[in-house]
């Protein structure tokens, strides 16, 4: 059971709240002094923050890159409410979400267009020393993207978690007219079925254990579902495609998901590993070479994966109502990562 702790001191005197992980599914809503912006840098607080499933991964102590203790909270929409010195474009009051990752700008990574894969690479609300989770935090003005005044707290809280899905969709080439697979019909994989449906996807298969998340992607548009318990899941699923995949997403990224993917993609196809893995996994060697697969990997987002996002949630394929099924304070904020985990919720948020 999940323990909450209240500690610091009292409001009104320069202080706010701010959420720690403590410890395995131990949380702290502490009481730390208001942060100021430094140059190039703003204050912001925070209206909304989702819980991610690298946050419960992590508050398990199962996230391979997030340590504990850590402040939680990357997928967070907030307002503008000081400015750092240097900082131009923006103004108090303005609308804000944030893109986590936070590059050195200097790397070769990042020299070449790929800051979400920065050497030296700190990610907000990820093992940072703030997170989205507090009633204000400061982030460097870069980081941010306009809120259009058409999207509410809620749509705009599903931009940063359409991003992962919309990177991974670009990274897997065209998909226009092509037999896609997504493994797991959880958050991420409705996202990448949105993101691969944009994107002109011409059949998309989803499959997963639960039958109320398969009921749920048929729902928002998957062309067919399978039971992936079924030992006959991977027969089913070319079937139902006619063919080999084209390109299949793996949003559980576990070896027997992995191993499942490798065959549905044989041959000439793409696998591509949305979810974050645990642990390491083995792959078919002989049969990715001999059939010319590709296994590629997708991490995070760069700012024209949040413009899409932005375009496809302003349009309408993405519904914060399909999405979003639990809202909570942030003083139940142990709640939250439990009905996160529980695995009937898609996309839970904490309300700052």
């Amino acid at each position: 059971m999940s323990d909450v702790q209240q500690s610091g001191a009292q409001p009104g005197d320069g202080t706010m709240r701010r959420v720690v992980v403590e410890d395995v599914d131990v949380f702290a809503v502490t009481r730390t002094p208001i942060p100021r912006p430094g140059p190039g840098e703003v204050l912001v607080a925070a209206s909304v923050a989702g819980v991610c499933g690298s946050d419960t991964h992590a508050a398990h102590g199962t996230h391979p890159f997030v340590p504990l203790p850590y402040a939680p909270g990357h997928e967070v929409v907030g307002v503008i409410r000081e400015l750092g010195d240097g900082v131009e474009g923006w103004s108090a009051g303005d609308r804000v979400t944030v893109e986590p990752t936070l590059p050195c700008w200097e790397c070769k990574m990042c020299t070449t267009g790929r800051s979400n894969l920065c050497e030296r690479l700190r990610f907000f609300g990820c093992g940072y020393e703030q997170g989205g989770m507090a009633d204000f935090f400061t982030i460097p003005a870069n980081r941010l993207h306009r809120v259009p005044d058409d999207l509410s707290d809620e749509q705009a809280a599903l931009i940063e978690p359409l991003s992962t899905p919309v990177h991974a969709v670009r990274l897997a080439g065209d998909v226009a007219g092509k037999a896609v697979v997504i493994i797991g019909s959880g958050t991420i994989g409705l996202l990448v079925l949105a993101a691969a449906r944009h994107a002109g996807a011409r059949t998309i298969v989803m499959t997963d254990m639960l039958a109320s998340k398969r009921e749920r992607a048929l729902r928002l548009g998957a062309s067919a579902v399978v039971d992936s318990a079924s030992p006959e899941a991977t027969r089913e699923i070319r079937d139902l495609l006619g063919e080999s995949a084209d390109v299949v997403f793996d949003c559980v990224a576990v070896q027997s998901t992995v191993a499942q993917a490798c065959e549905l993609a044989a041959k000439a196809g793409t696998v591509m590993i949305v979810g974050v893995p645990a642990a390491p996994v083995t792959v078919p060697l002989p049969q990715i070479q001999d059939l010319q697969m590709r296994i590629q990997g997708s991490a995070t987002y760069l700012p024209e994966d949040y413009e899409t996002s932005i375009e496809i949630i302003r349009a309408g394929e993405v519904r914060a109502e399909d999405m979003i099924t639990g809202v909570f304070p942030l003083d139940s904020v142990a709640e939250a990562f439990a009905a996160s985990a529980g695995g009937e919720e898609v996309k839970v948020l904490v309300r700052v």
